[in-house]
């Protein structure tokens, strides 16, 4: 049981083709790619909000600077 051959992978990409399409997996691979795209832009626009630093101070109004919010948990009987 060694590694895969070349002939091994085409016959399984020519299945996948047959299952699924050419323009199926067009349209896959375009939506994955606009995900992707979609993630990089989000993941810059993320860091351009984020404080400067792990030990960054928020300026401005106390009751605004509370970014968590106490909850108490409640057991079922």
């Amino acid at each position: 049981m060694g590694s895969l051959s070349i002939w091994h992978w085409l016959i399984v990409l020519l299945v996948v083709v047959m299952i699924f399409g050419t323009k199926k997996l067009k349209n896959m691979g375009s939506d994955l790619g606009g995900a992707v795209k979609g993630f990089k832009d989000g993941m810059k626009d993320g860091s351009a909000d984020a404080p400067a630093g792990p030990n960054a101070q928020v300026t401005g109004n106390p009751a605004a600077e509370k970014s968590t919010i106490d909850v108490e948990a409640r057991q079922k009987s």
